[in-house]
């Protein structure tokens, strides 16, 4: 858990502004999210395997498009990992007002 402690001395809301900020950086990841997941699913339509299954048994060799399709599907699922862990972890935040 994040817990994020916002202290302001202007009469502006900072914890509104905060919020606001985190919200749309939520909407961006999801959005990013949304367009990786194509990506994965078109991989695992056109060779008919799992991203599991292409991790542990596909080789470069294995794909039409070698090394450049091997790098782009092994890339696509990192992305996906990475925003799923910033996702999980922008959305954990708690905000303290003081």
């Amino acid at each position: 858990m994040i817990r994020l402690q916002i202290q302001s001395d202007t009469k502006e809301n900072a914890m509104d502004i905060v919020q606001t900020a985190i919200s749309a950086e939520i909407k961006r990841l999801e959005i990013g999210l949304h367009k990786t997941e194509k990506q994965i699913k078109r991989f695992e339509k056109e060779y008919n395997v799992s991203s599991d299954t292409f991790q542990k048994e596909v080789t470069a060799e294995d794909l039409k498009g070698k090394d450049r399709e091997y790098i782009e599907w092994t890339g696509e699922l990192k992305v996906r990992e990475r925003i799923l862990k910033d996702l999980r972890n922008l959305k954990d935040i708690q905000y303290v007002a003081q």
